[in-house]
């Protein structure tokens, strides 16, 4: 009865209630009970020793909060200690671990040992309910003091050990332990949070410790089964037949008895506790749960408990979430429970699936390891995963990589399928049955090269097949007589496999990183990438030539073929004496660069044949550098040869390829000399009518030439004046060729968005390579250029005409190849460029890239916030170029309205305008208010003086763009802004235009509203201290006291699943046979009404 009475409403409001007196004489007798009892130090267990039954005395008295606040090592023997001490004097040891229970959960709070019979669990529990309300308990659970810290262990291993201890003794006798768990399911239901999560620890781990000992007579049962059974077979009836009976009966009680007192806890505390508002007493609870299961089966392995499990897997605290998903997996790791789990799993599989994609990243890897086990078990149908396949190419990589492991075990390995391998009469774990499997599964991302490899990287660290380059490379030389030939897509996906690998086995990231840090290796991991390395190269050595020469002309493979030369060891070739092979690799690269003309084909090429230049040694170097120069000369003939069919009017296709082909090398080395320099400068000169894409790479290399002679030139320790006349002479031919181009894509609109945008870009770059600051006061100061205000204005009208293009660019304009390159962040990134290296004034060109901020999406917006960012850096004061930018956007929506370009037109450039405003207002929060007050202040006086420049016409520029800046003042600064506004229009007879007058009257009443809100938060925080001026100095104490008893850490158990955190008013009603506790707290709660109530 008392047990139900106890089980229940720990979880409601906390009350006011308890009676000083009872308090006056609880604190008397602790006082009392404190000064009996002198604390326990190391020398007391250094001088205690094991006495003889017959001369053992009562052992002395032991402080066993004392005991658990220390060390670890003290507690067997004091624990040894008690147990004796309850053997001769049960209620006095029983009344000291009582004391014990009570100031572990805080509060100092005891029970005369001649009283103990006669003590009311319900009436300690309000007394020490009391305690907390009064702010008298010490939190030892969360404390963070450094002799504290194992406070939480150590209190878990008393208990263990007490039951360890007890288990011949007082552990069967059903009035301890009966006692100890009746206080510890009281204190666990009751509001303060310090007494629910100590309870809680305490009672979990009874359960824990019940267990052991369960197990432990679990094991003596079956032992003395059989030994009476063998004994029955020799004589039926005797003295040790019955002793043995008498022992299997006494054995099968205790574990009964041990199964009850689980049954109890789990009842009183667990099913409450688990749901409590505090996340961490959740988390222990289902912890615990899955430790019981998992140890104890034969009580708890059911649906009665297991259901709890899975009902916290749609718990909202991630932790919780994790530790039943955990529970679970150590459940389906264990194959004789898979039959009783049969109807749990057909309840929740789907719940666990839905999980793999978690918010929490820790509890969806725990989901994608539980689903795994469903899959080894054969508990849930592969339609059921296609969700999970799509996190392959998820963002974080710990999901994809655990997904990863899940489709080898699965789809690969096949660990978990029973039926045969689909290639029959061989050997499933071989490479080549797994990497056909991971071809099948590639053929899903054919057309998409990055998903390719995004699947490549999830799989690699678990299939060794990926780095048998020897099999890999047998099927791409369809050499291998188990697979037999491949189909083009299969060998397409071979491709990407083998470069993948190759680039992984040597320590390079074939995913994009989110950071741009620099990655570093342990020795180990660096000895493991050279042995990779050398491995390939041995590999590859006498069949890389076979494989270029095979998939040279194919352009979805030779880029990745042709890079694989730079992961290889070179020099091994000579220590192989496969000189020979290493050469027809390098002619078989530079066929291939003049076999293809795509720009990843040739930038492989480049870099290949580069790196086997620079990397080589000896004769193999020689014969790289002379074939490197081979290349060059071969590219510098075929272009000449392509301008001469030009100029004899043929097809412009050769030209192109080989432009495309010298701006790749260039990109990398000097090649062009200055004839052919001139000769690049006259065709572009002279046929003004060629493709658009050619006079994009003719401007192109002209530019690269530029580069590398100015790098030449600042390199140089002397620097003749023909070679600066030279560079400059080029130079200015380039920026005429640029001009020209500038005004026929201006005037004319004859050429594309390509030649655009690759204006911009090189006229950027060239006025920041020249830009005067760079050679001042230096030997090439006649380097300096700066351009003139005439070509910088047709510059930005040129940047403004792209960003205003849509972003559904034709087909025919858009260059697939460099769409990089030739994307509009390129006109915004060239124009922030002159502002933030200093190449023109930030006075013009800053507001007007500004006022752009909004208008062009996210990508354009990131470059302008950056530049931003750059002029925060560099100047102590922007307020100018914001007010500017400001004006530019309004200007825009004045020309709309003025030209009347339609109601949507105009709405949205004046929605334009107020985005503008409430975005650069937006950057002055929190100390930035204060520190950049003189900014604000200065754009809002200029907006306020350019508002009534021309009132009532420019009024709406005061609501759209200057309010949100206004509001970002202190109150001081408002009151001065709304005095200077109201003495503008005191004169003024604003009801002949009240429309025009509008946003005058909204800008006030705005900064109005704004005042008030701001004088009522701080009345509201002066009347808060002046309150507290007038209290007494508040102890440490209450400040506990508030967390303990604040709304939001109670312990409603309806409120933690659900979220929210609304009480229902139940009303003043009591149940007559509600527990004592509960009708204390309905007093309490009526006395506080009637308090309110006069106030």
């Amino acid at each position: 009865m008392e047990g139900a009475k106890r089980s229940r409403d720990g979880d409601q409001e906390d009350d006011d209630s308890g009676g000083e007196n009872q308090n006056h004489n609880q604190k008397q007798e602790r006082s009392t009970s404190q000064e009996r009892s002198p604390e326990l130090d190391d020398d007391y267990f250094k001088e205690t020793r094991p006495q003889s039954k017959r001369s053992r005395t009562l052992p002395p008295h032991q402080n066993l909060i004392e005991v658990v606040k220390g060390s670890v090592d003290l507690i067997p023997k004091a624990v040894k200690i008690w147990v004796e001490r309850y053997e001769n004097s049960p209620n006095l040891a029983t009344a000291e671990l009582l004391s014990m229970l009570f100031e572990a959960c805080g509060a100092k709070y005891s029970i005369k040992e001649d009283l103990l019979d006669e003590t009311d669990v319900d009436d300690v529990v309000v007394a020490l309910v009391n305690l907390a309300r009064s702010g008298e308990i010490e939190d030892y659970h969360s404390s963070r003091k450094k002799e504290l810290k194992n406070f939480k262990e150590n209190l878990v291993s008393f208990w263990n050990y007490l039951i360890t201890e007890s288990q011949n003794g007082p552990l069967f006798d059903k009035v301890l332990f009966d006692k100890c768990m009746d206080f510890i399911i009281a204190l666990s239901c009751t509001p303060p949070r310090v007494y629910r999560q100590t309870a809680t620890l305490m009672g979990l781990q009874l359960v824990t410790s019940f267990i052991s000992v369960a197990n432990t007579l679990g094991s003596q049962r079956e032992t003395t089964q059989r030994q009476l059974n063998a004994e029955t077979k020799k004589r039926p009836d005797g003295p040790l037949v019955d002793s043995l009976n008498k022992r299997l009966s006494v054995t099968h009680q205790q574990i009964t008895t041990l199964e009850d007192m689980m049954r109890k806890i789990f009842t009183g505390l667990f099913v409450h506790r688990y749901r409590d508002v505090d996340p961490d007493i959740r988390m222990s609870c289902i912890q615990s749960l899955g430790v019981w299961i998992s140890t104890y089966p034969s009580l708890f392995l059911q649906d009665l408990y297991l259901k709890y499990l899975g009902w916290t897997l749609n718990d909202k605290a991630a932790g919780v979430r994790k530790a039943s998903l955990l529970a679970l997996r150590k459940l389906y790791e264990m194959d004789e429970n898979v039959p009783t789990l049969g109807l749990f799993t057909e309840r929740f599989s789907n719940r666990m699936i839905e999980m793999a994609d978690d918010v929490d990243l820790s509890a969806a890897v725990c989901a994608i390891g539980l689903v795994k086990q469903l899959l080894r078990h054969q508990l849930i149908p592969d339609d059921d995963l296609g969700p999970l396949y799509d996190l392959l190419i998820d963002q974080p990589q710990e999901i994809r990589r655990a997904i990863g492991e899940l489709v080898y075990d699965h789809l690969i390995a096949q660990k978990f399928n029973s039926s045969p391998s689909s290639l029959t009469g061989h050997d499933d774990s071989s490479s080549e049955i797994h990497i056909f499997r991971m071809l099948q599964i590639l053929r899903e991302f054919s057309t998409d090269p990055i998903l390719s490899v995004y699947v490549i990287d999830d799989v690699w660290e678990y299939m060794k097949a990926m780095k048998d380059w020897k099999c890999i490379i047998s099927m791409l030389l369809d050499q291998n007589p188990r697979t037999g030939s491949t189909s083009d897509e299969d060998s397409t996906n071979l491709v990407r496999l083998l470069f993948a690998s190759i680039r992984k086995a040597v320590g390079e990231k074939i995913i994009p990183s989110t950071d741009n840090r620099k990655q570093y290796h342990s020795k180990a991991q660096r000895e493991m990438f050279e042995n990779n390395r050398k491995d390939i190269t041995v590999a590859m050595m006498k069949n890389y030539p076979q494989l270029l020469r095979k998939f040279m002309a194919d352009k979805a493979k030779v880029s990745s073929l042709v890079e694989i030369v730079m992961f290889m060891k070179l020099e091994l070739y000579s220590l192989k004496r496969q000189e020979q092979s290493f050469k027809a690799a390098v002619r078989l690269i530079k066929d291939a660069f003049f076999m293809n003309g795509e720009k990843e084909a040739l930038r492989s090429c480049v870099k290949a044949i580069t790196f086997c230049a620079s990397e080589s040694k000896g004769e193999l170097q020689d014969f790289s550098r002379g074939k490197l120069k081979d290349l060059e000369d071969t590219l510098l003939d075929k272009l000449t040869s392509a301008i001469k069919e030009v100029k004899d009017g043929n097809d412009e296709y050769s030209l192109l390829v080989n432009l495309k082909r010298l701006y790749e090398l260039q990109l990398l080395k000097p090649v062009l000399g200055e004839s052919m320099y001139d000769e690049l400068a006259m065709t572009l000169h002279d046929f003004r009518n060629l493709d658009e894409e050619v006079i994009c790479f003719l401007l192109m290399n002209m530019h690269m030439y530029v580069v590398w002679s100015l790098h030449s030139v600042i390199n140089c320790e002397t620097v003749s004046e023909a070679s600066l006349a030279s560079l400059i002479s080029k130079r200015d031919i380039l920026f005429e060729e640029l001009s020209y181009f500038l005004n026929g894509v201006e005037e004319s609109r004859k050429y594309g968005n390509q030649l655009a945008l690759r204006i911009c870009a090189l006229l950027a770059e060239e006025w920041c390579l020249f830009r005067k600051s760079n050679f001042d006061s230096s030997k090439l100061e006649m380097l300096g250029y700066c351009p003139d205000s005439v070509i910088l204005k047709k510059f930005w009208k040129l940047c403004e005409e792209i960003l205003n293009t849509s972003d559904e660019t034709d087909e025919e304009d858009e260059n697939k190849e460099y769409v990089a390159e030739t994307n509009r962040d390129v006109a915004a990134i060239a124009a922030c460029k002159l502002v933030s290296c200093g190449v023109v004034l930030k006075d013009y060109l800053g507001p007007e890239i500004l006022s752009h901020l909004v208008m062009h999406g996210p990508s354009v917006t990131e470059v302008i916030k950056n530049l931003i960012t750059c002029l925060r850096k560099t100047e102590d004061d922007i307020s100018n170029i914001y007010m500017e930018s400001l004006k530019r956007g309004y200007e825009r929506y004045e020309s709309e309205l003025s030209c009347d370009g339609g109601e949507s037109r105009v709405e949205k450039c004046l929605e334009v305008c107020r985005e503008l405003a409430g975005r650069l207002s937006g950057m002055y929060i929190g100390a930035a208010r204060n520190k950049h007050r003189l900014e604000i202040l200065s754009v809002v006086k200029e907006g306020v003086e350019f508002a009534f420049r021309d009132a009532p016409k420019q009024m709406l520029f005061l609501e759209v763009a200057i309010l949100p800046f206004a509001t970002r003042l202190s109150v001081p600064d408002i009151i001065d802004i709304k005095r200077e506004v109201q003495g503008r229009i005191v004169h003024v007879n604003t009801d002949e235009d009240p429309s025009g007058w509008r946003p005058c009257f909204t800008f006030l009443e705005t900064l109005e509203e704004k005042c008030l809100k701001t004088e009522d938060v701080q009345d509201d925080k002066e009347g808060v201290a002046a309150k507290r001026r007038g209290r007494r100095p508040r102890k440490r104490a209450e400040t506990e006291r508030k967390r303990l008893f604040d709304e939001q850490s109670g312990s409603d158990e309806d409120e933690s699943m659900s979220g929210g955190s609304d009480k229902e008013d139940k009303g003043d009603f009591v149940d007559e046979d509600a527990p004592l506790i509960e009708t204390i707290r309905s007093a309490a709660r009526r006395r506080a009404l009637r308090g309110e109530r006069p106030k």
